[in-house]
């Protein structure tokens, strides 16, 4: 089954890693999430994972009572941004929580982990 795998990180702290170069414990944490993705490659449990850029050049489309509206940004001051995600595909929930645990111990930020909707979901 696979999993989306999305991780959040204060704002703030995205500003200030986007702003110059990485910090030494950025750095460090990023090795070891690499390593881990390369294990799970290994494994056969690795899809894809990529990083996303600052919601501030992100565009949200939606309809109005007017029509199709794109707007740009973010439409309030964001505590929390998602920073970027990953796919897995495991046997179970139970493994892609144990997967999303082991990232957080190394990056200590919050993943929401969602099924992906195949054919397991459909009627």
């Amino acid at each position: 089954m696979k999993y989306l795998l999305l991780s959040y990180t204060p704002a703030a702290a995205w500003d200030a890693a986007t702003a110059g170069a990485p910090s030494e414990e950025a750095l460090a944490a990023f090795a070891e999430y690499q390593k881990f993705e390369r294990e799970l490659t290994g494994t056969g449990e690795f899809v894809t994972s990529e990083g996303l850029g600052h919601p501030v050049v992100s565009t949200t489309v939606r309809r109005t009572p007017g029509g199709v509206v794109a707007t740009d940004g973010p439409f309030a001051e964001l505590k929390e941004v998602l920073a970027s995600f990953a796919v897995i595909d495991v046997a179970g929930r139970e493994r892609a929580v144990e997967i999303a645990s082991r990232i957080v111990e190394v990056l200590g930020e919050p993943i929401e982990i969602r099924p992906i909707m195949g054919e397991e979901f459909t009627a």
